[in-house]
């Protein structure tokens, strides 16, 4: 078969192929045309990123246990996104979406589903653009700790070697700093790119959520003379996972949330208590910075910090603490400190 026989086959589909071989006349292979591709986010999914050696591979959670999309796609010969950047940042969510439809449907691809407890866990996001995080909005948090209710949102950044993942490990830079605290948070992915919304479209531009962890070193944060961006941008300081839950599944406004050292509930609250709602952080945000798809938003944690402690109460973090972030309806994020 000569190339561009071959490649005409290729890009008409099974149709034109039994037309060429006598199946169907040439002309009613011609009036079935490739549909256009539609891009967009995916939705009703629980997403998260299986790490396979120094790889990473798409999944989605369901009562069956973890599609392995690649390979699924592989076994179907179906297009699919083969990472949650890819999703993300193609706005592949029609193809994943008709994936994991076919997918549930045929016999052949439930040797695409594995073990959750068999997987490896990679960071929901691996190569995000921006790591925006907005500092003192709980009320309550910002009453422990005596600072004023902010006027606007308190921003400050991450960087993307902060990120870490479910059942991963933080190894703290003991050598020069010793007030590490944890901060249990409500993650937003964007999955649209936002430039100058307003707060009525604003929770539109969002992909899904997922259980995050602002990880700090307070003395960098507060006793360097005021740098947030050195105490919170350690390596491996910013867990999130262990699933991106879909933005149609979820009403982030409204979410329970609590963060357990060593099985011992240190917070527990609501993001209800946010000082600054979703639809005003991302607009307040995009007026600034323009997001991108894949970009992370980090949107606070609430009251129950070591810091907002008396200082005769205040013990710190140490190596060999286990740390347990919930939110609820986006699963429980859990890593150790070394």
């Amino acid at each position: 078969m000569n190339r561009n026989r071959r490649d005409f086959m290729k890009g008409t589909g099974a149709v034109a192929a039994f037309a060429m071989t006598g199946g169907l006349p040439a002309n009613l292979a011609a009036a079935q045309p490739t549909p256009p591709e539609s891009r967009g986010m995916a939705h009703g999914l629980t997403l998260l990123n299986i790490r396979s050696g120094a790889d990473y591979r798409l999944g989605v959670k369901n009562e069956k246990g973890i599609l392995d999309v690649v390979e699924a796609a592989k076994i179907l010969h179906i297009h699919a996104p083969s990472t949650i950047d890819d999703l993300l940042q193609n706005q592949d969510g029609p193809s994943l979406n008709a994936l994991v439809d076919t997918a549930a449907k045929s016999k052949s691809a439930q040797k695409a589903f594995l073990k959750e407890d068999a997987i490896e866990y990679g960071p929901i996001v691996t190569r995000p653009e921006k790591i925006v995080c907005v500092g003192l909005n709980y009320r309550q948090h910002a009453i422990e700790i005596g600072s004023p209710i902010p006027k606007q949102p308190v921003l400050f950044n991450k960087f993307n070697t902060t990120l870490n993942h479910h059942n991963g490990k933080i190894k703290l830079p003991v050598e020069f700093a010793n007030k590490f605290d944890y901060e249990v948070e409500m993650v937003m992915v964007m999955g649209r790119e936002a430039k100058v919304v307003s707060e009525a479209d604003a929770l539109s531009y969002v992909a899904g959520y997922a259980t995050g962890n602002d990880f700090t070193a307070r003395d960098l944060q507060l006793e360097t003379g005021g740098q947030w961006m050195v105490g919170k941008t350690p390596d491996q300081f910013a867990p999130i996972g262990p699933y991106l839950v879909t933005a149609d599944q979820i009403d982030p406004d409204n979410l329970k949330l609590e963060c357990r050292v060593n099985g011992e509930t240190r917070q527990s609250s609501n993001t209800s208590d946010f000082i600054f709602n979703t639809r005003k952080m991302i607009s307040y945000i995009s007026r600034v910075i323009t997001l991108k798809p894949g970009d992370i938003i980090f949107t606070g944690t609430p009251q129950g910090v070591i810091q907002g402690k008396p200082k005769d109460q205040q013990v710190w973090l140490k190596p060999g603490d286990k740390i347990a972030c919930s939110l609820e309806k986006l699963g429980e994020l859990k890593f150790e400190l070394t």
